[in-house]
């Protein structure tokens, strides 16, 4: 494919300049990405796994749910609006997000900061109620949108540093959980380097299909424009990342699955089947891991999170004896 760069170039440069419209009370709305909440199903794991790992008393356990979920929402959200607008100007260089509403309309610089203070001290006075290690998890997943987002850290701006930096809340969600459960630990470090890198290779994959589309239809130059880290990517580099996240998550989630339990490890076939699918999902045209948000409406990605989820149920509670050779060291004897 010829891809007129000139033109390119010429039409999202253009951006930054255009008429933008009155902002409104909707318009502060849709900065903070409420339809964004659909990523705090990673929360999810760190719930089941924290009742079913460590059976603590589960008391007022809906009470604590719903005031958890609600902080993560409001923190994230507080995120998602310093985001928005300090990317307005990189964002409008984006085919996709330059129709973002902080690119196009009108916001208060003031309002906009103290709609974020507000989701921030109220997502921690949330979090307060919850327990006290939630709080300070809570305290962790703001501080990682500030490292994210604002200048002098911005590590979104540094190549591989921005994935990994982004992909930390996944383990941060998976913790949120785990608290909102059982206070009195940390969930098992395997465990949670298992699911940073595999966040990592999520982002990486996203990274992977922006790189594809973006240049093949408007060129490098404009997607260094919108990112800088894409200085240094290409698709070669991107993809050879998302298999070091793959076999980093893949390395990890095996320790924890034979360590805690060593019957989940005959899961572990859903699990490469769900990296390698969302893999192929990346490099389709217009591909869904653009927007994580809405991985919901691929059916057959749900489907086989609906197997391993079933998968891990099921061997939560039925035992395998004969699984007990695969945490054990064995030998085949050859000298008789």
């Amino acid at each position: 494919m010829i891809v007129d760069q000139s033109a390119a170039r010429a039409r999202y440069a253009a951006a930054p300049a255009g008429a933008k419209s009155r902002a409104g009370l909707a318009d502060y709305l849709r900065i903070a990405r409420f339809d964004h909440a659909t990523k705090h199903i990673f929360i999810v794991p760190g719930i089941v796994l924290a009742y079913v790992l460590r059976r603590p008393p589960v008391g007022e356990l809906a009470w604590t749910l719903a005031v958890g979920f609600l902080s993560a929402v409001l923190i994230a959200s507080a995120n998602y609006v310093i985001n928005e607008w300090l990317d307005r100007e990189f964002d409008s260089f984006h085919p996709e997000k330059s129709r973002r509403t902080a690119v196009r309309a009108d916001l208060s610089p003031r309002i906009v900061y103290a709609q974020y203070a507000l989701f921030v001290l109220a997502g921690l006075a949330a979090a307060a109620a919850v327990n006290r290690l939630f709080l300070w998890v809570s305290v962790i997943f703001w501080i990682s949108g500030i490292v994210y987002n604002v200048s002098p850290l911005r590590s979104k701006d540094k190549p591989y540093i921005d994935v990994l930096s982004e992909s930390l809340n996944n383990p941060i969600r998976l913790m949120l959980g785990w608290a909102m459960v059982d206070p009195s630990s940390i969930a098992p470090a395997s465990l949670l380097l298992a699911y940073w890198m595999g966040g990592a290779f999520l982002m990486g994959a996203k990274r992977l299909s922006e790189y594809r589309e973006i240049v093949r239809s408007s060129g490098v130059d404009l997607l260094r424009r919108y990112r800088r880290s894409f200085g240094h990517y290409t698709e070669e580099r991107l993809t050879v990342s998302c298999f070091v996240y793959a076999m980093m998550s893949a390395f990890m989630l095996s320790v924890f699955l034979v360590k805690y339990r060593v019957e989940y490890a005959l899961a572990f076939p859903l699990f490469v089947a769900l990296f390698a699918y969302y893999l192929s999902l990346s490099m389709r045209a217009g591909s869904v891991a653009q927007k994580p948000e809405k991985l919901f409406h691929e059916r057959s990605l749900m489907v086989l999170c609906l197997c391993i989820a079933g998968a891990m149920a099921g061997l939560t509670v039925v035992d395998v004896p004969q699984m007990a050779f695969v945490a054990s060291p064995h030998f085949i004897d050859v000298a008789r």
